[in-house]
C-alpha cells in the first residue's frame, strides 16, 4: 500500500521509484550534514566558553530515553511504515481533527493542525484505543505525545506542509504562478518535520477502508458509463422515464439561471435607487452547502474592505468572549447557545444608526438607508483557516 503511494509520488515527479527514493535519501543526508554542522558549532561555542564538548552518548543521555524533545527537527526517512505508525494514523483519522482541504501536488488532500492531533493523543479516547490496540505507543506527557506523533512523518504517512507563496515566480516575475483554487491553500512539504502546535500536516496515508471506498466509486463510475453507452437497448419505459427526468432537470437549471438574472437586475435597480444595493440569496454562488446557498434570503451589498473589517471585529469579539469564559466571567456555552448564535449571525443586520429593513417595511417609510450602510453579504459558514488559527 505504501509502496503504491511512493510509486504514485515518483510518477508525479516524473521519476522512477528508485530515483525518487534516492532523492529522498539525498535530502535526508543533507539534513543530517546540517545537523552535524550545528552540533559542531555548538561544541565550538562550548569550548570557547570553557565547557568540555559533549559526546553523542552524553547528548542522548541528556535528551532522555524518549528521543526527540519538543520542537526538535525530524528528518524525512523513506522506507516501509512501522506498524506503530499505521496504528497511530488509523487512530488519528478516526478523530475529529477539523480537517481542511488543501492542494498538494495538484491534488486535494486533507490537512490538520498539530495541536489537535496532540490533543487527541492525550485524550481518554487514546487510552481506550490503546487497550484495544497495543501497537499504539504509550503516552504519559507532552514529550511522549510528540514522539508518538512523529511516527507519522518518519513513515511518510503525514508530512508537515506550509502555504506556498502566491507571489513567488521566476526571476522576479510571476511566470511560475499556478492557478489558485479559491478558498484552498496550495501547500508544499517542509524539509524539517516539527511538531509545534501551529504547524500543519497533510495526510498521505489512506486506510484500507478508504481504498475500498475509492475502488467502489470507480466501479460505480464504470457501471454508469456502460449504462449510458447501452442506452439505445434500454426498455422503452426506462427511456421514457429518463426523458421526463432530463426535462425536469433542464427546468430546474433554467429556473436557476432565471433566478440569477433576476437577482442581478434587482441589485442594479436598488444600487441606483436604494444604495448600497440589495442581493437576493447572497450565498447563491458561494462555496457552501446546497441549503446554505439559499440562506439568508436577502442582504445588503458590502465591499471587500468592509467585509474584512466586519470579520475582524467578529473575531475580536469571539476572542474576547473566549477569554472571558476562560476567566470564569461567562458561563460555558452549550450547543443550543452556539446554534442560536450562528442563527443570529446569519441574519442581515444594517449598520449602526440605520433603521432595519423590517422596521422600514412595517412603518411604510420610503426613506433610503444612510450612506454609511454596509453590505451584510454573509460569507460561507465553513470555518476558514484564519479562524482556525485563533482557536
Amino acid at each position: 500500500m505504501i509502496q503504491q503511494q511512493i510509486a504514485a509520488e515518483a510518477d508525479k515527479h516524473g521519476l522512477t521509484v528508485p530515483e525518487y527514493v534516492e532523492r529522498m535519501k539525498a535530502q535526508m543526508m543533507a539534513q543530517a550534514r546540517m545537523q552535524q554542522q550545528q552540533q559542531q558549532q555548538q561544541q565550538q561555542q562550548q569550548q570557547q566558553g570553557g565547557q568540555p564538548p559533549q559526546s553523542e552518548a552524553e547528548q542522548r543521555h541528556r535528551q532522555g530515553p524518549q528521543g526527540a524533545q519538543p520542537g526538535q527537527q525530524v528528518p524525512i526517512q523513506p522506507g516501509p511504515p512501522k506498524p506503530e505508525a499505521i496504528a497511530m494514523a488509523t487512530f488519528l483519522q478516526s478523530q475529529d481533527l477539523k480537517m481542511r482541504t488543501c492542494i498538494f501536488n495538484e491534488q486535494r488532500k486533507d490537512m490538520f493542525k498539530v495541536k489537535r492531533a496532540i490533543r487527541a493523543i492525550q485524550s481518554e479516547a487514546y487510552l481506550k484505543a490503546r487497550k484495544k490496540n497495543p501497537l499504539l505507543p504509550e503516552v504519559k506527557d507532552r514529550v511522549t505525545a510528540e514522539n508518538a506523533f512523529k511516527l507519522l512523518p518518519l513513515s511518510l504517512l503525514a508530512l508537515r506542509v506550509s502555504k506556498v507563496d502566491e507571489n513567488a515566480g521566476h526571476e522576479g516575475h510571476n511566470h511560475g504562478k499556478k492557478k489558485r483554487v479559491k478558498g484552498l491553500w496550495t501547500v508544499k512539504v517542509e524539509p524539517q518535520q516539527e511538531a509545534a502546535d501551529e504547524y500543519y500536516y497533510v495526510w498521505l496515508y489512506q486506510s484500507t477502508a478508504a481504498q475500498w471506498k475509492n475502488k467502489l466509486y470507480a466501479a460505480l463510475a464504470l457501471i454508469g458509463i456502460l449504462a449510458v453507452v447501452f442506452f439505445p437497448v434500454w426498455p422503452y419505459t426506462l427511456r421514457i422515464g429518463v426523458w421526463y427526468l432530463s426535462m425536469g432537470m433542464l427546468g430546474l437549471l433554467g429556473l436557476f439561471f432565471g433566478m440569477a438574472i433576476l437577482r442581478l437586475i434587482l441589485f442594479l435597480i436598488t444600487f441606483f435607487t436604494v444604495k448600497p444595493g440589495l442581493w437576493l440569496y447572497p450565498n447563491l454562488f458561494e462555496d457552501v452547502g446546497f441549503f446554505d446557498s439559499f440562506r439568508p434570503i436577502w442582504a445588503w451589498h458590502e465591499s471587500e474592505k468592509d467585509m474584512k473589517k466586519r470579520k475582524k471585529a467578529e473575531r475580536a469579539a469571539k476572542k474576547a468572549r473566549r477569554e472571558a469564559r476562560a476567566r470564569g466571567e461567562l458561563p460555558p456555552s452549550s450547543k443550543k447557545s452556539k446554534q442560536k448564535q450562528v442563527e443570529e449571525n446569519s441574519q442581515p443586520v444594517p449598520a449602526q444608526g440605520v433603521v432595519e429593513a423590517k422596521e422600514t417595511a412595517a412603518t411604510g417609510a420610503e426613506s433610503a438607508p444612510a450612506e454609511g450602510l454596509q453590505q451584510r453579504h454573509v460569507q460561507p459558514k465553513a470555518a476558514s483557516v484564519e479562524e482556525d488559527e485563533e482557536e
